[in-house]
């Protein structure tokens, strides 16, 4: 199955609780929790220093409001990036969350995952 034949609504029903997931062990700064739906390949290709560094180091990415607000998708491939208004509770201001979904083998997983 390819996720880029769902409908907003049905790819809303499996990002939105992934989102949630990663916004929550961001703050907390939970770096296995925070991996824990990404694809293999992106496991493989993190810099596990590097993302920790962020999570010690980073007031945004330990301070995410858990509000979602739904942007919109971008389909292409085999993939789709559902896109978020993402705002901190200590940073005034807005950023671009963006979730990257696609399947590997028969699971929706994580293949892409930022704030800008």
């Amino acid at each position: 199955m390819n996720i880029i034949e769902k409908t907003d609504d049905e790819i809303l029903a499996i990002a939105n609780p992934l989102w949630s997931h990663l916004v929550h062990a961001s703050n907390i700064g939970q770096y296995g929790e925070f991996v824990k739906h990404f694809s293999e390949t992106l496991v493989l290709g993190l810099n596990e220093i590097e993302v920790g560094k962020q999570f010690a180091n980073s007031e945004l990415t330990r301070n995410l409001s858990e509000s979602i607000e739904f942007i919109g998708t971008i389909r292409r491939g085999k993939h789709v990036s559902v896109l978020y208004r993402q705002r901190s509770t200590k940073k005034e201001g807005e950023w671009l969350g963006r979730l990257v979904l696609g399947y590997e083998g028969e699971e929706v997983r994580i293949f892409g995952a930022s704030i800008f």
